[in-house]
């Protein structure tokens, strides 16, 4: 796999170019990559101000959706309420969706690339997944390179991957770092009834700090966590504090 980067100020954006092993073809993912603004006390060039920045990777949801660009664009929204941390954005789409090995490869590639602008390797992550990009975050966490800090999942619906207990015990590393899940009540696609179970299972099971926020008026949407629930995003996020 290679990447390519398109220098765009700050937001930058990248292509990473991995190879899909099950369908033996090529494919491009094109993210978004947001550094912390630089300091003005920083003599350091871009973006090796950012050497020591956290870095948090945002999975997007509609993960098999036409849209092979979403990555560009949508972690910006994220990036706005931690300006202090560096924001990966990949693009899933089609069959190359979050749960594939090509996808995890594509995601540790751009993170490979940012550890070498930067000029320091990104040993640890935390992951920020809404609808079916919790799936991302989940699988991320059984197969990623990368050990994880903290795990926000918004809206999500883990049984597609499996029962609690067994998605909990996939990998020894899903007991690193941290978990808390933000679901609703008034989720449009995932219902409360079986969504909030199955969480409250996962978390009695992975042996790690894990908790379920619960708002019985909760939306489905990124825009309704944001706007109603800001303490509790930040508050997922170590780093941001």
């Amino acid at each position: 796999m290679f990447v390519a980067f398109v220098w765009a100020g700050n937001p930058d954006s990248l292509t990473v170019r991995s190879i899909n092993q099950e369908r033996r073809t090529f494919f491009n993912s094109a993210t978004g990559v947001w550094w912390p603004a630089q300091p003005k006390s920083s003599k350091a060039s871009f973006p090796r101000y950012a050497a020591k920045s956290d870095v948090v990777v945002w999975f997007h949801g509609g993960m098999t959706s036409g849209n092979c660009e979403k990555g560009l664009v949508a972690g910006g929204d994220f990036a706005k309420l931690f300006p202090d941390v560096i924001v990966v954005s990949a693009s899933a789409c089609r069959e190359t969706h979050w749960v594939t090995g090509a996808m995890v490869a594509a995601v540790d590639a751009a993170l490979d690339s940012v550890a070498q602008r930067r000029g320091r390797f990104v040993d640890e992550v935390s992951l920020v997944g809404v609808s079916d990009g919790a799936l991302g975050v989940l699988y991320y966490s059984m197969q990623g390179k990368r050990r994880v800090k903290d795990r926000l999942l918004m809206s999500s619906f883990g049984k597609l991957l499996g029962g609690a207990p067994e998605v909990a015990g996939a990998s020894p590393r899903m007991r690193d770092g941290r978990w808390r899940f933000l679901q609703g009540g008034n989720d449009r696609l995932f219902p409360a009834g079986e969504a909030a179970p199955w969480i409250e299972e996962f978390c009695r099971s992975v042996q790690a700090d894990c908790m379920l926020r619960f708002d019985p008026a909760g939306e489905h949407d990124w825009s309704y966590w944001r706007e109603k629930h800001l303490d509790w995003i930040r508050e997922s996020i170590s780093s941001g504090k």
